[in-house]
């Protein structure tokens, strides 16, 4: 069924372009979603094909599949020539450190990719220097998604390196990993160079006060981000009091979350537009 429903999107691309159709019509057939179907090899290279021939597609949504290394490394040289694709999901999909390696090399060669969703793969030590290198060179990726990937203070200072480099990126999702406060440190000290990012998540991971301390100073630097997540982080007294203060000479950002890290006290701000979620 799934290669007759590859077929079926290729055959209905063919159909636009030669009649009339409507904005519901058109939206499908830029909006590809084959999450959870068990996109096997057989079937995955049907897509691949469609993928090399199709100049409609804008989304595809693969989360939830197996593709194993060959499909990985199938998608990873789609990418490498395909120039519509703008957002791609492949969350949960197992994808480890040698598949993760492929979509690197994807990325420091495509230049159309906006969006890209690699959540829940259990990437853990993914030679992190190979995604911050590709995040180092891209030069069109505005949101990347990394949560629940095992990814640790190495990680974190490798990204943060990228951060450093890169001017496109807006938002970046490192929720639940376990960063730590060596690499919250790092990440803190991105901050205050990047003039890009608007948008960090960093809820569950282990940051501890001295994290939180350094991203205080941060958001005393930093005049681009507007939003920031920190939900259970350990922060404590001490991290809650430093970022209490940043918020008195931080304007920009509008929302802050911080459940769940033993403050102590709710945080103020001078700021009317700044949400505290506490």
């Amino acid at each position: 069924m799934q290669g007759k429903f590859l077929k079926a999107l290729e055959l209905f691309k063919e159909i636009l372009k030669n009649g009339q159709c409507s904005p519901d019509d058109q939206k499908y057939a830029s909006n590809w979603n084959l999450s959870s179907k068990q996109c096997r090899l057989k079937n995955l290279n049907e897509l691949i094909n469609a993928l090399n021939k199709n100049t409609i597609l804008t989304s595809l949504n693969l989360a939830g599949n197996d593709l194993g290394v060959d499909g990985v490394k199938a998608m990873a040289d789609a990418l490498c020539k395909n120039s519509t694709l703008t957002s791609l999901k492949l969350y949960n999909n197992n994808l480890g450190s040698v598949r993760a390696n492929a979509l690197s090399d994807a990325l420091c060669k495509n230049s159309t990719l906006t969006s890209l969703n690699l959540g829940y793969n259990k990437l853990g030590s993914i030679r992190a220097n190979a995604l911050a290198d590709a995040l180092c060179k891209n030069s069109t990726l505005t949101s990347l998604t990394l949560s629940d990937n095992e990814l640790g203070s190495k990680e974190g200072k490798a990204l943060a390196y990228a951060l450093c480099k890169n001017s496109t990126l807006t938002s970046l999702n490192l929720d639940r990993n376990c960063i730590g406060s060596k690499g919250g440190k790092a990440l803190a000290n991105a901050l205050c160079k990047n003039t890009t990012l608007i948008s960090l998540k960093l809820s569950n991971n282990k940051l501890g006060p001295e994290g939180g301390k350094a991203l205080a100073d941060a958001l005393c630097k930093n005049s681009t981000l507007t939003s920031l997540k920190l939900r259970h982080n350990e922060l404590g007294y001490d991290g809650g009091k430093a970022l209490a203060d940043a918020l008195c000479k931080n304007f920009t950002l509008i929302f802050l979350g911080i459940q769940n890290n033993n403050i102590g006290f709710n945080l103020e701000s001078n700021n009317p537009k700044l949400k505290i979620h506490q």
